[in-house]
């Protein structure tokens, strides 16, 4: 009988889409700084996924969305979040399951994650991202009422290690 495998794949997916989570989040709480915005792709026919029937036809594989200046309402949980965005003028609500998302990209710092695209079983594991810590979001708090620092300069870090050769 073959002996499982630690699925560091999985763990790492995982972890990258806590990544997403946690810009959302700090944009949900303080707003887009400076010339951040983020590009969205995610899979429009994955379980759980809310958007208008037209969008739905319209694209009905894949959608990205831009998160920068006409976005309303960004609501975060530990497996989805939601957005009301204007299509046409017309202002819609979206809910996207973090597990749907494909890419997030933030080109104002050339920054972006691929993720590979889940099989059923998958999904499960990763809708269940297990929520931020409480002492993460207490500290949170804490920075908030302490004053207000130098913002940090962002760092390289190199992720050759970990990509399959």
């Amino acid at each position: 009988m073959p002996k499982e495998q630690l699925r560091y794949d999985r763990m790492v997916e995982t972890a990258l889409r806590g990544v997403v989570r946690d810009a959302l989040t700090e944009v949900a709480e303080r707003g887009l700084p400076g010339n951040h915005h983020f590009y969205l792709t995610f899979r429009t026919g994955f379980p759980g996924v809310e958007i208008p029937e037209y969008l739905s036809s319209q694209y009905p594989n894949e959608m990205t969305i831009v998160l920068q200046f006409q976005y309303y309402g960004l609501d975060i949980t530990d497996d989805h979040f939601e957005v009301t965005l204007s299509f046409n003028n017309v202002h819609e609500r979206l809910v996207i399951p973090f597990a749907a998302i494909t890419t997030f990209a933030d080109p104002s710092v050339n920054f972006a994650l691929q993720f590979q695209p889940l099989a059923a079983a998958e999904s499960a594991e990763v809708s269940a991202m297990p929520p931020r810590p409480a002492a993460e979001r207490a500290e949170e708090k804490a920075e908030e009422s302490a004053p207000a620092e130098e913002p940090k300069r962002g760092e390289v870090v190199a992720l050759d290690a970990f990509r399959k050769k």
